[in-house]
């Protein structure tokens, strides 16, 4: 399943340093019928327990993770939408992926310069967020000019996507993201088909770094704004077009701590080694497990299981797919050649102890096409 995040970011936040800690988490990419070998995509297991005691309970000869795809985007610069640095580079590559990674520096070095010549994170994100509003913003316009013809003929369609480009139009300059525009079912397909950058899922990743003066850490001003915009979000009294002024683009979304730098270490160790050596460096947690996750979740996407001696495996679906859906993951011809499908919650098997007992109980069930799939179910697909 193609979905992807992006990794987005202003120069010297940690982005590149958090890539490389992803990609050791990367899978073989032959294992993904749709995976990309672009050198700056990582196709990442994701971290899932289910699947590891499923494959200890039908002693697989070989256990493949779900997975997700993370791609490094070239840095961003003040005016990328009007191409400046790397911008036109940097918004395409944006557009292609189906949600946003921003990464958010939240720790002083001396060493490492920031672009802006000081640490404020909140000012990173308005960067950012503002460059990606003026972004859609000319995308609008644009499609606004080109359907007035089709306006004035009366063409309803044209008459609803309309009257949606203007409420986009107006969110925009307001200073405000896409995303937090209401829509109709009859509008969604319009608001698709425009590819906005400020209507896709924001994950913000703040970077840290272990023994130097993160901002968490200390009673600073810096971070509380920063903990009162992702919490609550911020009015915006001001236009991104008034001379001299600097809006707050409102559309917080959920965010994780990572400390980049030790991931980046620790990469090539063991899992055994991994916390104590994560502890003997000041860190804790395992940030990048964390953000694979909530990507995942940012997504809205589920894992469903297959298993058996030859392998136990996790397939990537979306939230709400039908069992013949589903099907495609594995193949495309399953969508098309479905008759049925045999399915029982991951833990239900693990505690009928074989599939022989869990029929005995009446737990494996006999699903058809209207079947939408749930997270952790174990399927066997009847074609």
């Amino acid at each position: 399943m193609p979905l992807s995040i992006g990794i987005v970011g202003l120069p010297n936040v940690g982005k590149s340093t958090l890539f490389n800690a992803l990609t050791r988490k990367s899978v073989l990419v032959a294992n993904y019928p749709f995976a990309t070998i672009d050198p700056s995509v990582g196709v990442v297991a994701v971290p899932d327990e289910r699947l590891w005691k499923l494959s200890e309970f039908s002693k697989s000869a070989k256990t493949v993770s779900a997975a997700i795809e993370f791609v490094d985007i070239a840095g961003l610069v003040k005016r990328a939408s009007d191409g400046e640095g790397l911008g036109n580079q940097f918004l395409s590559n944006i557009r292609e992926t189906d949600a946003i990674a921003h990464v958010v520096r939240i720790f002083e070095d001396d060493n490492i310069i920031h672009v802006n010549g000081k640490i404020n994170p909140l000012q990173d994100i308005e960067v950012i967020n503002l460059e990606l509003g003026l972004a859609d913003l000319q995308t609008v316009t644009k499609r606004l000019a080109n359907i007035n013809k089709e306006v004035k003929a009366g063409k309803k369609e044209a008459v609803v996507e309309h009257g949606l480009l203007e409420r986009l139009k107006s969110t925009l300059e307001a200073g405000k993201l896409g995303s937090t525009i209401i829509t109709n079912e009859f509008e969604v397909p319009f608001l698709k088909s425009l590819h906005l950058l400020t209507t896709k899922p924001f994950l913000y990743v703040l970077n840290k770094k272990a023994g130097g003066k993160n901002l968490d850490e200390i009673d600073d001003k810096r971070w509380k704004e920063l903990m009162d915009f992702l919490g609550k979000g911020k009015s915006v009294s001001k236009s991104p077009f008034e001379k001299g002024t600097s809006p707050t683009y409102v559309g917080a979304g959920d965010f994780v701590i990572v400390d980049a730098g030790i991931e980046h270490e620790l990469k090539d160790l063991e899992p055994s080694e991994k916390k104590e050596f994560r502890e003997s460096l000041g860190s804790k947690d395992d940030g990048i497990n964390d953000l694979i996750k909530k990507g995942y979740e940012l997504l809205d996407l589920i894992t469903y299981f297959t298993t058996g001696e030859d392998e136990t495996r996790g397939w990537t679906i979306g939230r709400g797919w039908t069992a013949p859906e589903a099907g495609t993951a594995i193949h495309t011809d399953f969508k098309d050649k479905f008759i049925r499908a045999e399915v029982i919650e991951w833990d239900k098997l693990l505690e009928a102890g074989s599939y022989a007992k869990a029929r005995e109980k009446g737990w494996v069930r006999i699903e058809g096409k209207e079947y939408v799939v749930k997270d952790g179910d174990v399927v066997e697909f009847k074609i």
